[in-house]
């Protein structure tokens, strides 16, 4: 679990504060049990076979992303993995420091370079992908074949809603603008 409280009593916890606050409660319950399950899942298989691995969440996807795609420029590694540039280049770091994925130059644009993996990461991912999808089975082992494939699918079109119409979405609010850029959360130096 998450937290301290279930989801069931997080659920009264919210209906308490926002009353007759008129929201779609349906679409924020969607969203914040998506939020949950990501969390949960992502510090269960953290916390059992990729620790046994030395990885985090982050530099394991990285690994899946080259072993699935193969060698591919490191911006589209940051892309397909949903993590930025610069996060990428300190896992890629970390990665490579271990002998699981060698990063190149680019062979035609000096600027880029191109990341792939090696042998002993080819092995590693190999023998961790099948614990990994164990603890995939661990987490929804209360549903059904039938549910696990309905949830996929629901899930598919909660991600094609923000890959078609996300990018207007974000234009309209922001009325065209670019995004402020981000910050750490610390208070402005004056």
């Amino acid at each position: 679990m998450t937290g301290h409280r279930s989801i069931t009593e997080t659920e009264k916890a919210v209906q308490a504060k926002l009353g007759d606050v008129p929201l779609r409660r349906e679409s924020m319950a969607a969203v914040a049990n998506i939020y949950r399950a990501a969390a949960g899942i992502r510090q269960h298989v953290e916390n059992s076979v990729l620790r046994e691995a030395e990885l985090t969440w982050t530099g394991f996807v990285v690994l899946w992303v080259v072993w699935i795609f193969g060698e591919m420029e490191t911006r589209h590694v940051a892309e397909e993995a949903g993590i930025s540039k610069g996060t990428l280049t300190g896992v890629a770091r970390t990665l490579e420091s271990r002998g699981l994925v060698v990063r190149t130059p680019h062979p035609s644009d000096g600027r880029m370079a191109m990341l792939a993996m090696t042998d002993a990461g080819e092995d590693l991912m190999g023998t961790l992908f099948p614990a990994f999808n164990a603890e995939e089975a661990f987490v929804t082992d209360r549903l059904s074949s039938t549910e696990c494939e309905q949830l996929a699918g629901l899930l598919r079109r909660v991600v094609a809603q923000l890959e078609d119409n996300g990018e207007q979405r974000r234009l309209d609010l922001l009325e065209g603008a670019a995004p402020a850029p981000r910050r750490s959360g610390r208070k402005r130096k004056d």
